[in-house]
This record gives C-alpha cells, structure tokens and sequence, in this order.
C-alpha cells in the first residue's frame, strides 16, 4: 500500500509525500483519514521553526517522525475508518493522535472509538477538548466561580464551554478580535473586548490565558481577585515573555500557574488515565456548541498552501478541517 502524508521539510516549507505503507500486524489497525484538524497555534510553531532545542522532546507528537525543526512529520488530530484489525474495531469510526496522513496504521490501543451522535468532522476536536478538560481540572473551576478566558481560540473557546457547564459560574470570553463575540454567544458564554476587560471586569477568581502573548498574560493577571490564579496554556515556542509582577502581583498574592495536556492534572491522577481522558472528551463532543469552532475546511492537496496562510494569519480560523480524499466528495457537496 502507499499513503500520502504531509512534512514540513523546513521552516515555512511543507509538501505531501507519497511512501510504502505496511500491512498491519496483529495487534494493529489500519485507519483510512476521513478529516484532520490543523492544531493552528502549534502547528503553526512548528511550521515556522519555533520549537525551541530544549523541548525538541517534550514537544513530540505520538506518531511524529523526523525531528524539529524539519523534515519533520508533524499532527495529532485525526479522525478515520478502521479498515483492518481487530473485529471490534473493523468499520468503527476512531479518533487517533496522528499527523496528517491519507492512511496509517497504529496500535489498535491508539485509536479511540467515535461516540454515536458526534460527527467525524467534529471529532477532530477531541485532542482540543482534552487540553480544555485538563485544564478545567487544574484551575479547577468551582461552583459559583467568575471567570474569564483570555484568548479565543481553539483551547480557549473550550475551556471556556467546559468552564460554563459547571453550575453557577460567570464566564466570559476576551480577544483583541472583536468578530469573535459571535463565537462566544454560540458557546453561551459572555465576550468582552481586550481594550476594554479591565474598565468591565475585576476580581475575578480564575482567568485562563491563551492567547500567547505577553499582553494577554499581564491583563489576565490584572482581572484577577487578591490571591487568584492566571491558568497559563499558551505555548510561546522561541519567543520571549515579559509581564509586570510590580503592582498587585505580591501585595495581591497572585499566582501564575502551568497547565499542559501531556500528563493528567493531578486532581485527577490517581482516578483517571490519558485514555480516560480522551474517551471523555469524545463523549463531550456530542454537544452540538463545539462545532461553532470549526471555521473553514479544505482538500488534503491544498493542506501545504493552509498551513502557510494559518501561519502567517492571511487564513483566519479557530479549526481548519482538512478533508482527506475519501471527504472531498463532501467537501464538493457543501460548496455546491
């Protein structure tokens, strides 16, 4: 067999490569690609050479091959057809951890069934939804909590539907780009504009930040209550940060903490594991919400010319969906 894969050869250079593609041995599956998900703030990164050496390891995707900063085979949300392995898997709907690829074959203990009631297109979210998941459990977000999600992107526009379903909290959305209120009123949260967060809102028990940069992580700092936290997901790459921690940072008692998806948060380590998590966060894909996230879509041919527009921001989008060649008929149905 072949299949057709994409690799950044370089920064800001990707192609789709043909290669030989094994049968798969017994244990293992192979999955046919209806849809991928372009991951746009990491992706991105990667695409631009911007990983930096020291986390060339921590910075792996599951089926990566290459190394950063290229020729590098790069991805992790894909959503396919199992077309041969285990009998309880042939003909499944499954979600996997892996780049970019028309087809690939995995262990079967890789790939996670796609619940009835959530469409494949949706399910290349799972991997996002996840690190919202992870990260609704690090703050953790409470009853009755006030809190705001700077930055609207993928992760932040999860987190911050995650983060409404909790009873009694006030959430609400914050961006520089104000279009991206229409995507909060579909999510059912609230949305403020970057320029005027701090005249609206004040002492607020959590603010997550991903918007990458140092201006989101200082307002985030700034809306908080005394002895608040700044959830920070935001991957930064190569790039510098600089906030203020004059001020309220020390009289105020506030604290910036990490949250990552590559181990579970530790409030639930000890009762959940990383498939634990992912089977979850398919399972809250049935809500219809998260398909406001979903903002363009394109062929698995045009998928180089993608990742160049995402990257240097002429391709707006929260997730661009790439339809693999057995998708493109519907791709075509939909633009008719």
């Amino acid at each position: 067999m072949t299949t057709r894969a994409l690799w950044v050869d370089r920064p800001l250079h990707a192609q789709i490569r043909a290669t030989d593609l094994p049968r798969p041995g017994p244990g293992e599956v192979l999955v046919r690609s209806l849809h991928s998900g372009v991951s746009r703030g990491t992706e991105t990164l990667v695409f631009r050479g911007e990983v930096p050496p020291s986390q060339y390891a921590a910075m792996r995707a599951p089926h990566q091959e290459g190394d950063f900063p290229g020729p590098v085979k790069y991805g992790y949300l894909t959503v396919g057809v199992v077309e041969e392995g285990p009998k309880e898997l042939r003909g499944r709907t499954v979600f996997s951890l892996h780049p970019h690829q028309t087809r690939f074959v995995v262990p079967a203990d890789q790939v996670t069934v796609v619940p009835d009631g959530v469409p494949p297109r949706r399910a290349v979210l799972a991997g996002t939804v996840e690190t919202a998941l992870n990260a609704v459990w690090d703050a953790p977000v409470l009853v009755g909590d006030r809190l705001a999600v700077v930055g609207a992107g993928m992760v932040g526009c999860s987190v911050a539907r995650l983060a409404a379903s909790v009873p009694g909290t006030q959430v609400t959305l914050v961006d520089v780009d104000e279009t991206r209120s229409d995507v909060a009123a579909d999510l059912g949260v609230g949305f403020v504009a970057a320029s005027a967060a701090r005249a609206v809102l004040a002492d607020l028990d959590t603010v997550v930040h991903t918007s990458a940069t140092s201006e989101g992580l200082q307002l985030a700092l700034d809306l908080l209550r005394p002895e608040g936290t700044a959830l920070e997901l935001s991957w930064y790459g190569i790039r510098d940060v600089t906030v203020s921690l004059g001020g309220a940072f020390h009289s105020g008692r506030l604290a910036i903490r990490a949250s990552q998806v590559g181990s579970v948060a530790p409030a639930r380590r000890d009762s959940r594991t990383t498939a634990d998590r992912l089977v979850l966060a398919l399972e809250l894909l049935r809500d219809n919400a998260f398909d406001a996230l979903l903002t363009g879509r394109s062929t698995f041919d045009e998928l180089p010319d993608v990742l160049a527009r995402l990257s240097d921001g002429t391709l707006p989008a929260l997730c661009h969906v790439i339809d693999h060649p057995e998708g493109d008929a519907d791709v075509q149905r939909d633009r008719a």
